[in-house]
């Protein structure tokens, strides 16, 4: 059985979803900063992962940028439960 990391998010399945409150502006603000780092981080990775040629280097690379994938989605996730 696969153990959650430290870094992983907390599993969706464990939060009972109530009615969603709407999202204040500086709330919204901060949310949409925050997509735009993780959708610049997986971008990075995603380009140093294409130019690594070392294999588990390109993995480490590949990997970090499907951690922010999962970061922007989660994210994504929020907001579209607060429409």
């Amino acid at each position: 059985m696969k153990q959650n990391r430290p870094t992983d998010p907390v599993p969706s399945s464990s939060f009972k979803m109530e009615t969603a409150a709407p999202i204040d502006s500086k709330n919204l603000d901060i949310i949409k900063d925050q997509m735009y780092h993780e959708a610049l981080a997986y971008k990075k990775c995603k380009v140093y992962a294409s130019s690594l040629q070392e294999q588990p280097l390109q993995d480490m690379a590949n990997n970090f940028a499907q951690h922010h994938k999962q970061h922007f989605d989660a994210l994504q996730n929020y907001l579209n439960s607060h429409q």
